[in-house]
């Protein structure tokens, strides 16, 4: 064999290989992700505190930060064989008539005492129906970003669409990936 074939050889083998590590890679990758759906029973998610503050720039403009618990006494969200105890949300929105983006962080507490950590970004949309009544919806996605004990490297993204009276939330559901990094 001469050098120029001695040296497509090696590039041939080479390339076959990453493609190998990379296939086995992806197959891996694929194979950890779990899916994740949810839909709360009415009346699991409460708003624990609310302070709003009118911008003055425009009627209806305001700024909220709040905070919002939800218990999971039976049916839980369930992550890795591991149920969902209770959550949290804390987060800031900025809407006018009840129009807007709203931002914060997720904290879930798990029946073993670990917690799951998320990172919250949503749009919000208030329509007024033909007698007059207001729905307001926000869409949202979770994006997990780390965890303690058994989901110290979880990652992943929810998707979630909620309806809101400001008191509650009703009409509740989320779905999604996610994969827990070694």
């Amino acid at each position: 064999m001469n050098r120029q074939s001695a040296k497509c050889v090696t590039v041939l083998f080479a390339l076959s290989a990453m493609c190998m590590i990379a296939f086995t890679a992806a197959t891996v990758w694929a194979q950890d992700k779990q899916k994740y759906a949810f839909k709360p029973p009415p009346g699991s998610a409460k708003y624990t505190q609310q302070t709003m503050i009118d911008v003055g720039d425009v009627p209806g403009h305001q700024v909220r930060l709040l905070e919002l618990h939800s218990v999971f006494p039976g049916d839980a969200p369930v992550f890795d064989g591991v149920k969902e105890k209770e959550g949290w949300l804390r987060a800031f929105s900025d809407y006018t008539d009840a129009n807007g983006h709203i931002f914060g962080y997720t904290v879930a507490i798990m029946e073993n005492g670990d917690k799951i950590f998320g990172r919250i970004e949503g749009v919000t949309q208030t329509t007024v129906g033909a007698d007059g009544s207001k729905t307001t919806r926000t869409v949202s996605t979770n994006t997990l970003t780390g965890g303690t004990g058994k989901f110290k490297g979880i990652r992943g993204t929810l998707r979630g669409i909620a309806a809101t009276d400001f008191k509650n939330l009703s009409e509740n559901g989320t779905e999604g990936e996610y994969w827990i990094e070694k």
